[in-house]
């Protein structure tokens, strides 16, 4: 009962604040005049948003933000980042404080609805996974009873956690802090027994933070479906638009095969679809409120979907799986740009 009321206290406070926002000035207008874009990152995870060693941030969720830059004005690097914490993401995005969040969170229909947000897409598609010290012999979540679990609050993860022990009638003792080096550093000192988060976290947490990543072990189990994308604001269509299009068109490039190194090679293609998707025809960007080559710019400067992946993913261990292109048998699938 207790967390029922936690949780529609958030909720009415999460819907009390988007009138506040209703009435100002457009984000498509205001990150117009302002000339860069505010985007709000994790505050550190490797593979999706993370500085390198000279405070460059780097990740397909950093890549996602320099795509919209590069779309609205041609120059990928006029972005700026705010890191968020799990607790912090929602309110900032509600408040204005950032334009729109890419920050490895999972598309419900509560944070869909509820909180006044929109997901403009999906850019992973994830599960919920748990990681334990190969130590420990266990070969699967349905010997976890009685576990102590590191989990971080104000996520889904911490939701299915107690769903899935539940459902499976066990018990847990979870260990519940906020920053996600706080918690991970908890799980590798022995403070608990498992690590959940999405899979991709694990992964990525593993390669990055272990002493010796071959010390732990993913469990098979993935207990849940966690489809990550890039949120705006309810009633913001313009600036929905532009960001929903700038990931679609990382995805539909990859589609035709065009990449930030052989684009250049392709804007006399005699291909529609490429024609379309280079701005020499169709004035697609005029539709978006942008230049007609905003698509050419997003992939000569970022790139497509796939070399996004590339760089930042597959070095940590990540295998595509369901992140792969439909024509690849894969869940990425971008609508036609036309």
């Amino acid at each position: 009962m207790r967390k029922s009321f936690i949780l529609a206290g958030a909720i009415a406070a999460a819907t009390a604040a988007v009138p506040q926002w209703a009435g100002a000035q457009s984000t498509l207008d205001a990150v117009r005049s302002k000339g860069y874009v505010q985007c709000g990152v994790n505050t550190g995870l490797a593979g999706f948003s993370q500085p390198d060693s000279k405070g460059v941030w780097r990740g397909i969720d950093v890549d996602v933000c320099r795509a919209v830059a590069a779309a609205m004005f041609g120059d990928a690097s006029k972005v700026r980042f705010t890191p968020l914490t799990a607790q912090q993401r929602f309110t900032a995005l509600q408040s204005g404080e950032v334009d729109v969040l890419s920050r490895n969170t999972t598309w419900t229909v509560t944070r869909d609805t509820s909180l006044g947000l929109n997901f403009v897409g999906v850019n992973y598609y994830d599960g919920q996974g748990f990681m334990v010290p190969k130590k420990l012999g266990v070969k699967s979540a349905k010997e976890l009873k009685g576990a102590t679990v590191c989990v971080q609050p104000g996520t889904t993860t911490e939701l299915n956690l107690a769903d899935y022990f539940r459902a499976n009638k066990m018990t847990f003792k979870p260990v519940v802090i906020e920053k996600l080096e706080e918690v991970t550093s908890a799980y590798f000192a022995g403070r608990c027994d498992v690590y959940t988060t999405d899979v991709s976290g694990l992964v990525a947490v593993r390669a990055s933070r272990a002493l010796n990543p071959a010390d732990h072990v993913i469990l098979p189990e993935v207990i849940s479906k966690e489809p990550l994308g890039p949120v705006v604001r309810h009633g913001d269509d313009s600036w929905y638009d532009v960001v929903k299009w700038s990931l679609f068109a990382m995805i539909e490039a990859e589609e035709h095969g065009l990449a930030s190194k052989n684009i250049d090679r392709h804007v006399k293609s005699a291909n529609p679809a490429i024609q379309r998707f280079v701005g020499a025809t169709g004035d697609i960007g005029k539709m978006l409120g942008l230049d007609n080559r905003w698509a050419y710019n997003i992939v000569k400067q970022v790139g497509n979907y796939g070399e996004s992946f590339e760089r930042n993913l597959t070095p940590l261990g990540f295998d595509r799986g369901l992140n792969k292109l439909w024509t690849q048998g894969g869940l990425m699938y971008a609508p036609p740009i036309r």
